[in-house]
């Protein structure tokens, strides 16, 4: 790989007799791993796991698979893993993902939340939110929003609100050179300072939504001291009340430079790519969480019969959460959010379904976020019938089932909900996601 001189003199002098050892894994592959979703049914072995690291695994992933189509697993390059483990998010936290998209840190944060508590998913980019409501959904979260918003609009919704944020900042991309070679075109000696510069921006508005006692956790992928420990340094001056946590190095992390708390990911030491990673407590004394009265479902007393009907008939849980109609559309939020009027949102909690004239229709989303034995009535496709379904078939069975609405299920997990009519599996699988 041609790497620009200036990175490498740069590298030469910051790693001195490590130097040469860090410049030649760019003439190596870039290394793939995956994460298995904690939220779904696990029927099948994978090979290769990653030591000291839960769910993750090394190797890739086809998008064309129906573990990758059941949300069973995540693709996500190995060292970007690290960062939402040393988060990791527990059940009944508020958190925040400020930088979401693609979804890697979000999905990975939701398997420790296991769907308790509120993780808000913020992504500036309408574009790339999308992804990440694509994501999130075949994941199967119950729990939380994707909002697409500035960190500057969210902090005045969300003042002094979250037990967690996660900062994965935007940054010049030094880690994800091997990756994607197109992220060199952009660097030159001082995108690095012109990057850090948008990161303290950033974060003056993720500390004001992070609440007395919480946690802070800050990375980028990249090696560039200014947007890693010089930024650290910034928020221990502006912010005296933050600590640096200490984080426990495995699989061959680094300490910092000069800050042995923070943590980073050389990959001539780690099976990956780039990352740097510290974490701050806010040291002031904790407050119990601001009890926000949840607003009031705005279903009608015929709506909220529809719903009742169709769950009744085919769920064996009940949903809690509050309840909101928008136009025809039926969505579930988490309890204990604050007023949303003012923010941009690209997926308003679990979609639940449609109301049509006299009836109510479930979502792809629900059909995904519920597990089997959450469902009433299921139809198991083996897996040449599932791909065949995923390329936007019907699928014919020879089974005795009544007319109505059945999760279609591929190797124990949901692909949504479908329509079954006198012997045939009507295809409800999304358009935009179906195998070509």
């Amino acid at each position: 790989m041609h790497l620009p001189e200036k990175f490498k003199e740069k590298y030469e002098k910051l790693l001195g007799s490590e130097a040469q050892a860090f410049l030649q894994t760019f003439d190596q592959p870039a290394v793939s791993g995956f994460r298995v979703n904690p939220l779904k049914q696990v029927q099948q072995k994978f090979a290769n796991p990653i030591a000291n690291m839960p769910w993750s695994y090394y190797g890739k992933i086809s998008g064309k698979s129906l573990a990758h189509a059941t949300g069973l697993v995540y693709s996500q390059e190995p060292a970007a893993q690290v960062v939402a483990q040393i988060a990791k998010a527990e059940s009944g936290m508020r958190v925040l993902d400020l930088a979401a998209a693609p979804g890697g840190k979000s999905t990975h944060l939701l398997s420790y939340m296991n769907n308790q508590g509120i993780l808000v998913s913020n992504e500036i980019s309408r574009k790339r939110s999308k992804i990440l409501v694509e994501n999130m959904e075949r994941f199967g979260a119950r729990n939380a929003l994707v909002t697409n918003e500035t960190p500057e609009r969210l902090a005045n919704v969300f003042p002094a609100y979250f037990d967690l944020i996660v900062l994965d900042a935007p940054c010049s991309g030094e880690g994800m050179f091997r990756k994607d070679p197109e992220a060199m075109q952009y660097w030159s000696e001082t995108y690095p300072t012109e990057c850090a510069r948008l990161q303290r921006e950033i974060l003056v508005e993720a500390l004001k939504m992070l609440k007395a006692g919480g946690s802070l956790i800050y990375s980028t992928c990249t090696w560039a001291p200014e947007e890693n420990e010089e930024v650290v340094k910034w928020l221990l001056k502006e912010y005296p009340y933050l600590e640096l946590i200490p984080i426990a190095k495995f699989n061959g992390m680094q300490a910092g430079i000069d800050q042995p708390e923070t943590a980073r990911i050389y990959p001539h030491h780690f099976q990956g790519e780039g990352q740097f990673i510290a974490k701050l407590k806010d040291t002031r004394p904790s407050e119990k969480s601001v009890k926000i009265r949840s607003g009031k479902t705005n279903l009608s007393r015929e709506q909220l019969s529809y719903w009742q009907d169709f769950a009744g008939k085919h769920l064996t849980i009940s949903l809690s959460g509050l309840f909101q109609v928008f136009g025809d559309q039926l969505y579930l939020l988490p309890e204990g959010l604050p007023d949303l009027a003012k923010v941009k949102i690209a997926r308003n909690g679990l979609h639940l379904g449609t109301f049509k004239t006299k009836r109510f229709e479930p979502s792809f989303a629900l059909g995904m976020a519920l597990k089997s034995d959450e469902v009433k009535k299921s139809i198991a496709l083996d897996d040449e019938q599932a791909l065949q379904y995923l390329s936007g078939h019907t699928i014919s069975l020879t089974i005795d089932r009544p007319n109505g609405w059945y999760q279609v299920l591929a190797q124990g997990n949901g692909l949504g909900f479908a329509k079954w009519v006198n012997g045939t599996l009507k295809n409800y699988y999304p358009k935009g996601l179906r195998l070509k």
